[in-house]
């Protein structure tokens, strides 16, 4: 028998209308608001800005040193406070990581309704931020917080890299192997949470791999043969997958066998189960998107599924494949897993 999710007296997502990344603003939505951008000042030494929806940005300080700066915040995705501090605060770590780079010090963003939240459950939240930070060995050294209608929490991290070793999301190039590093299906496994829909296990599960820290990013930006790395977040595997198309001027390629997804996913959603971000994920960049034929409804769904703290998306050359999936796997990501190709052509996503 299913062991049922224990229900906290208070429960968090009762105060967000969108949970994890799945808040994100739709990409054609988001397109919209920045078209009248004028931009800023960008100095020489902006190694990474805005240009391509990188995951992070990064200005060289000096000829060894490059500074990454991110910021990631959301509301809550889970109703236990200590493990949403942690998901919050794994998912914003992971896009140092994603630029290759080693995280060294975060900043906390608390906005919660202090006169609808006990301040012991606030206190839990912050608490779950530390211990991912306490795991990545970067002190959280200040902060800000607000009140607010919904509890909001989330991190500014700061990290270092070598100029020579930052790994943008451009450079895919034809021939490179496609390596995803989680399986898919968080928006999914959240859906279900909030249905009351998903058992012990799978809270467990989904709880391990959303507070598994991306860390196989340092030591993947030593390799030559690593072209281009992103992270799957709230636009889905589809979406970060177009990222890298559109960046590296390439078609790309996933074979849906090969995807690593979380169990039960496919009948979860065959069986209703799904987020609404999935939907607006597709509806702004869907046409980008040659689905086979003989793929449906619930395979779209997830590869539009909003990935919250998701796994890293590695382009690299076909000779460094073992070395990738040997550091994946040292790093106890067992599910890592070569899913596709780049090739030659428009900037489009084919999955077959």
């Amino acid at each position: 028998m299913n062991t049922p999710v224990e229900i906290p007296a208070i429960k968090l997502t009762a105060f967000s209308h969108g949970g994890g990344c799945g808040c994100k603003i739709a990409p054609a939505v988001l397109a919209e608001i920045l078209r009248n951008s004028q931009g800023t000042l960008i100095p020489e030494q902006l190694l990474v800005g805005i240009e391509t929806s990188d995951d992070a940005a990064v200005y060289q300080l000096n000829d060894t040193q490059a500074l990454i700066a991110t910021t990631d915040f959301f509301m809550p995705i889970v109703d236990d406070p200590f493990d949403f501090g942690r998901i919050a605060a794994t998912n914003a770590i992971s896009d140092i990581y994603a630029m290759g780079g080693k995280p060294i010090m975060a900043l906390a963003l608390v906005a919660m309704p202090v006169n609808k939240l006990p301040t012991e459950i606030i206190g839990k939240i912050i608490q779950g931020g530390e211990a991912a930070c306490r795991e990545a060995g970067i002190p959280i050294a200040g902060g800000h917080t607000i009140d607010s209608v919904e509890p909001i929490y989330g991190l500014v991290v700061m990290g270092l890299v070598h100029p020579d070793r930052v790994k943008k999301n451009t450079g895919a190039k034809p021939g490179d192997q496609l390596i995803l590093g989680k399986p898919l299906g968080v928006g999914v496994y959240s859906a279900a949470l909030k249905k009351g829909q998903l058992d012990a296990q799978g809270y467990a599960q989904f709880v391990a791999l959303t507070t598994q820290l991306n860390k196989p990013g340092i030591a993947l930006a030593e390799l030559a043969g690593v072209h281009a790395l992103t992270d799957v977040t709230g636009f889905g595997l589809g979406g970060h997958a177009l990222e890298l198309a559109r960046a590296g001027k390439a078609t790309v390629v996933i074979d849906w066998t090969r995807v690593p997804l979380l169990p039960n996913v496919e009948a979860m959603i065959g069986a209703g189960t799904v987020t609404g971000a999935s939907g607006r994920n597709w509806l702004s960049y869907g046409h980008e998107i040659r689905l086979s034929p003989t793929l449906g409804q619930v395979q779209q769904d997830l590869l539009t599924d909003p990935q919250t703290s998701g796994g890293l998306l590695v382009a690299c050359a076909p000779e460094a494949v073992d070395e990738v999936l040997a550091i994946f796997a040292a790093g106890g990501f067992a599910s890592a897993a070569v899913i596709g190709e780049v090739q030659a052509g428009a900037a489009q996503l084919l999955v077959r």
